[in-house]
């Protein structure tokens, strides 16, 4: 009975917390961090100000959990995509294209690519990339090297370019651009960086 007890304190946690972001989600998206207060928080999650800072110390720390919970949300997309049994880089193509799709959900790309590293600080976003959709793509990257796909080129360095690549097209996404357009253009991208007669693998 106790045993049942703290499961069901720990499910109440749990969603608080869930609610919390969510909350934090919908407000920092629509109204903007620097509009978004904690009573607007609260009032939306349906929770006290004290159950707020009970899971967050502050307004920045929630905003933080929202970052960490899109990008985990982005890279379960890319991983489903680039499913075991593809190719490397067809595998890097569909996780690529699978960025893209998951980037056009509303509000994401200003809260990751824009809002995010001007609340955060880029060391601090860097640090919740590398859990996430970086961390796919250096192991897409690290498995094409291996098989022989791609050249063994400085691995870091090749997924911060390629990173900065789908970031831009995520943006121009945003703003109106053809994600065909944007899509066939980063695939262009990796079959010149693919070992001579691997590009169409």
């Amino acid at each position: 009975m106790q045993e049942a007890g703290r499961r069901s304190n720990k499910d109440r946690s749990d969603a608080t917390r869930a609610a919390l972001i969510a909350a934090g989600r919908e407000l920092f998206v629509s109204r903007g961090y620097a509009e978004t207060g904690t009573p607007e928080l609260v009032a939306e999650a349906g929770v006290t100000r004290g159950a707020l800072y009970h899971h967050f110390a502050d307004k920045r720390a929630l905003f933080r959990a929202v970052v960490e919970a899109e990008s985990a949300a982005v890279a379960h997309e890319i991983e489903s995509a680039a499913r075991p049994g593809l190719s490397p880089l067809r595998a890097l193509s569909k996780g690529g294209a699978a960025f893209l799709e998951a980037m056009r959900v509303p509000g994401r790309t200003q809260l990751l690519l824009v809002d995010a590293a001007a609340v955060l600080g880029r060391e601090e976003l860097d640090a919740i990339d590398t859990r996430h959709g970086g961390r796919t793509l250096r192991e897409g990257l690290a498995a094409a090297m291996q098989a022989g796909a791609l050249p063994k080129l400085p691995l870091a360095a090749t997924a911060q370019l390629l990173s900065a690549a789908y970031d831009r097209a995520a943006l121009a996404i945003a703003a109106g651009a053809d994600p065909g357009e944007w899509r066939k253009l980063i695939d262009t991208v990796l079959a010149g960086l693919a070992a001579p007669g691997m590009a169409q693998q």
